[in-house]
């Protein structure tokens, strides 16, 4: 009996601080939306690459988070895939336009980061 107690109990906190890993999704949020003004406002190259790093590992993080909206749903529900689905072409396009700011292309790349705008838009009708 004692075993299982001790099981039940290393299971409850590994739950627990993989949960507290990732940032609370207003905040990966903020992140996003912090960083894409910054990016569209630069003309630095080097500043416009670690603002979309910045984007693309608080949308990663998002990843590990439910919105609100979706708390009750199993994390195998096609609501929350539908919500990894528009994480995953967000990362996708920020990774697009970080590739053509890395060839010299920037001004390509912003015209691939104001698309991010879309995706938000896009989402947010959905999730928020």
């Amino acid at each position: 009996m004692r075993k299982q107690v001790i099981a039940i109990a290393a299971v409850a906190l590994l739950g627990w601080s993989v949960q507290s890993l990732a940032a609370d999704l207003e905040a990966d949020m903020d992140t996003i939306s912090d960083n894409y003004s910054k990016v569209l406002k630069t003309d630095n190259k080097a500043d416009f690459i670690a603002g979309l790093a910045k984007m693309k590992a608080a949308a990663e993080d998002a990843k590990k988070s439910k919105p609100p909206k979706l708390d009750s749903k199993p994390d195998n529900s096609p609501e929350i895939q539908d919500f990894h689905k528009g994480l995953d072409n967000l990362i996708s396009h920020i990774d697009k336009a970080s590739e053509l700011a890395n060839a010299d292309k920037m001004a390509d790349a912003k015209k691939e980061a104001e698309g991010l705008k879309a995706i938000r838009n896009e989402n947010h009708k959905k999730f928020k």
